[in-house]
């Protein structure tokens, strides 16, 4: 089986392959719930809720970016196509809200779509991108873009919403975070993290981690904690970098597997982690040692994105199912208790909370 945290499922199969896939889900395809009649948008989403965002399936251009009404409790499966006319693009790869605006990488289209996150409707799309995947804000008017074939991190005019220059960054980098004016991106492939002064746009520092580094979070001490599936002789490990040494100053490693830490997520309060490893595993920033036991066990679900809600202490929890049909979300208290489920769209994997 493919392992999910390298690319987007399907991304390595040949068209013919995954639409002979396709056919096959729609003959014979895994029914954990019920089918539900899609919703589309009625009107501007509510002020407390989640979007998340669906890759769709490779080259199929059915990506979409659902919402979560906490107040109303209900889900709108898609809004991008009922307030434009069409779909929003191929591979949907996640979103940031940021100035009033929503960002949303669209990663095979090659395109951030700038929308309205109200409504929804499209406001300005920054293209020039070879295949993008995160979206980080280091100013009122700029943010990078993070690129998984480029060997480069994007600089972003937001007033112009255009490309305005290229960190170079060899490899494949994935999430960033930003604190104390430097941006610090994570390299997949090299197991490293770039160090950027926002000021100058260069990279001043690289932290060596593990290979598979593909997520990482800032914790209430101003602690960078990085997520890595290992690889290249190197282990699966939670990484805790001190940024005034620039250095690694702890690690939590696990044996090799088929199911390595990556989402690494944190709460609001920045004391507690998450992470995926087949099941979703918790661990306080000042545990001794890493989790042994999933804290919510996937009990036979695809489990594919995971987010906190900062606000609540939430868990959302996205199950892919086949990769074919729609998603199943999971809500679960900060106790683990499940509050309730709703339909997202296909191959859900990104949290963005309102």
């Amino acid at each position: 089986m493919m392992d999910p945290r390298y690319q987007r499922p399907l991304a390595r199969i040949p068209l013919v392959t995954a639409l002979l896939l396709g056919l096959l889900a729609t003959w014979g395809c895994r029914k954990d719930k019920p089918e539900e009649p899609l919703q589309a948008t009625a009107g501007p989403v509510g002020e407390h809720g989640v979007y998340i965002t669906n890759e769709g399936n490779f080259q199929w251009g059915n990506a979409s970016v659902s919402f979560y009404d906490k107040v109303t409790q209900t889900a709108t499966e898609d809004l991008y196509g009922p307030a434009n006319g069409g779909p929003i693009g191929d591979v949907c790869q996640s979103m940031v809200l940021h100035g009033g605006k929503g960002y949303v990488v669209v990663n095979n289209s090659g395109k951030v779509v700038v929308v309205d996150p109200g409504t929804f409707v499209e406001q300005a799309v920054i293209t020039g991108f070879q295949s993008p995947r995160y979206f980080l804000p280091v100013g009122d008017d700029k943010a990078y873009v993070s690129d998984y074939y480029a060997g480069k991190v994007a600089v972003v005019d937001l007033i112009g919403n255009a490309i305005t220059g290229h960190i170079p960054c060899p490899g494949t980098t994935q999430e960033m975070v930003l604190h104390g004016g430097k941006a610090y991106v994570v390299n997949e492939t090299r197991g490293e993290v770039h160090v950027i002064d926002v000021g100058t746009d260069a990279v001043t520092d690289t932290i060596v981690v593990n290979k598979g580094a593909n997520s990482i979070v800032q914790d209430a001490h101003g602690k960078l904690w990085v997520a890595c599936s290992g690889g290249g002789g190197t282990a699966p490990a939670i990484k805790r970098i001190d940024t005034q040494a620039a250095a690694v100053e702890a690690s939590f490693s696990y044996a090799n597997s088929a199911n390595n830490p990556w989402r690494l997520r944190i709460n609001g309060t920045g004391d507690t982690l998450y992470f995926l490893k087949g099941g979703v595993f918790r661990m306080a920033i000042n545990d001794p040692a890493a989790p042994t036991s999933a804290f919510i066990p996937a009990d036979g679900r695809n489990l594919y994105g995971l987010g906190v809600d900062p606000s609540d202490g939430n868990i959302y929890l996205a199950d892919a199912l086949d990769y074919t049909q729609r998603g199943v979300i999971y809500r679960y208290g900060p106790d683990g208790s499940l509050q309730g489920t709703f339909h997202a769209g296909i191959n859900p994997s990104g949290f963005c909370f309102k």
